[in-house]
């Protein structure tokens, strides 16, 4: 039995009470709260040297974006287990994991149209809250997945970098590390816009990026450091609603939100 489902027919749900309304007023109704999890020995690039190139993550990038994809998929498989359409409000969350490496985790609401037969493919998962859903399927659009855009670069901290943070510098920008942010940012960007296309959607709507950064030790220069920087783009891709067999091709186009966000506690 899913974890969502519960004896008699009754259901679990992490919608607030204004998202329950939304959803119901859009014409879905909530099925069950559904979850995936991974946890995955994710270690260093393989190769690294100095300095590190996107390149030089890529096993690392490639373990990190499935990890997250297979939670995702675990928590879909759920969803179609208690006769889902598809997941709303899915939250995405990293951590480590007490015995060794990282766990990736999914958690959602599993909604379905009352009176439709369920899709061919797997649900649609999307990290709207209620309100936001609802406001996008009444403007003629609906959820095609969640999209992810992972990117992870590394800078050597060379002369310039060593005197531009000296206590007496003063204020004045750190140009290295704003370079390694703002390429690993892109990066990340262009990574999402490929996995809205995989999706087949027509855009985007994001709803946050991550940004984490950590300093090691340099492999090439002793007493050196090393600044890695991991971004992480998520949002829902999007498409119109379209007659049978009829799909648009346009490029994938970011969206900003639809609203105000409802923050829980936590998130």
């Amino acid at each position: 039995m899913s974890a969502g489902a519960r004896p008699g027919g009754t259901w679990g749900s992490a919608l607030t009470t204004q998202e329950f309304a939304a959803v119901r007023g859009a014409g879905f109704e909530p099925v069950g709260q559904v979850f995936g999890a991974a946890v995955y020995a994710a270690g260093d690039a393989r190769g690294y040297d100095c300095p590190g190139t996107p390149e030089s993550f890529g096993l690392l990038v490639e373990a990190m974006y499935q990890a997250r994809q297979t939670a995702i998929e675990r928590m879909a498989a759920e969803c179609a287990g208690l006769g889902g359409h598809g997941v709303v409000g899915v939250r995405l969350r990293r951590g480590s994991f007490r015995l060794g490496g990282l766990e990736f985790t999914a958690i959602g609401t599993a909604v379905r149209a009352p009176g439709a037969a369920p899709g061919p493919g797997a649900p649609f998962t999307s990290d709207l809250s209620g309100q936001d859903f609802a406001r996008l399927v009444r403007a003629g659009w609906v959820p095609a997945g969640l999209a992810l855009g992972i990117s992870i670069g590394s800078r050597h901290d060379d002369r310039a970098t060593a005197r531009q943070t000296r206590q007496w510098s003063g204020n004045v920008e750190v140009a290295g590390w704003t370079e390694l942010v703002s390429r690993s940012r892109h990066d990340a960007r262009r990574a999402l816009e490929g996995d809205v296309r995989r999706l087949g959607a027509e855009g985007v709507v994001i709803a946050g990026m991550q940004l984490r950064v950590r300093a090691q030790d340099c492999p090439a220069a002793v007493g050196r450091r090393d600044h890695i920087v991991e971004a992480t783009i998520t949002g829902t891709a999007i498409a119109r609603f379209a007659r049978a067999g009829h799909r648009r091709a346009s490029p994938a186009l970011t969206v900003m939100p639809l609203g105000p966000r409802s923050r829980r506690p936590g998130s």
